[in-house]
C-alpha cells in the first residue's frame, strides 16, 4: 500500500508542477485532507464502497465546486473515483512533502486549537528549524482536540506541548496514586 500511496502522491506531483500550478493545488489538497481527517462524515461518505460514484462526485462538487482549482476538484474526484479515498489524508501528505523537498525544504506541521499570529507561527517555525537543523515550510491546522498550547511536527519528530498531552499525563499519574 505504502508504494501505490507513493505513487499516487508522485503523479500528483508531476501533474501539478507540469501545470504551473504547484503551490496552489498543494494549498487546496493540504486544506481538503485537514478537513477529510477530522471529518468522519465526510471520510466515511466518500470512502464508502455502497455510495455510487455519482453521489459521492456530486458531494465533491457541492464542496469544492468554484473554491478549488479545476486541477485539484479533478485530483480529488480520481482519487476518490478510484476508491482511495481513505488513503487521500496520507496521499496528500506525501505529496506535500514532495513539494516542499522540491524547494529543498521540509515541513513542519503546528497544530494548535486557535489560529496563531503570524509572528508567533514565524518564531515558532525558526525554533523548529534551529531544533532540527532543516529548512523549514510550516503548515498549521486548527485542531480543536489540542484543547491548548501546541503539537509540532517535523518528519518523525513530534513536540507535544498541547496542554490536551498535559491533561493525559496527569491523569495517568492520579490513576497510579
Amino acid at each position: 500500500m505504502t508504494d501505490r500511496i507513493s505513487a499516487y502522491a508522485r503523479a500528483v506531483f508531476e501533474l501539478a508542477q507540469a501545470e504551473g500550478n504547484l503551490e496552489t493545488v498543494e494549498r487546496e489538497l493540504f486544506t481538503i485532507a485537514r478537513a477529510f481527517a477530522t471529518s468522519n462524515e465526510l471520510r466515511d461518505s466518500l470512502s464508502n464502497p455502497q455510495m455510487p460514484l455519482d453521489r459521492k462526485q456530486g458531494l465533491i462538487d457541492d464542496l469544492l465546486g468554484g473554491r478549488a482549482s479545476t486541477l485539484t476538484v479533478g485530483l480529488v474526484s480520481f482519487v476518490v473515483g478510484q476508491g482511495r479515498a481513505a488513503e487521500f489524508s496520507e496521499m496528500v501528505d506525501r505529496f506535500v512533502a514532495l513539494a516542499a523537498e522540491s524547494r529543498s525544504k521540509a515541513v513542519a506541521e503546528i497544530r494548535s486549537a486557535v489560529p496563531l499570529e503570524p509572528s508567533v507561527v514565524d518564531r515558532l517555525a525558526a525554533e523548529l528549524s534551529r531544533v532540527t537543523g532543516k529548512s523549514l515550510e510550516v503548515k498549521t491546522i486548527v485542531d480543536p482536540a489540542v484543547v491548548g498550547g501546541i503539537v509540532a511536527r517535523v518528519g518523525d519528530t513530534v513536540i507535544d506541548g498541547s496542554v490536551a498531552r498535559r491533561l493525559a499525563k496527569l491523569r495517568e499519574v492520579l490513576k497510579k496514586s
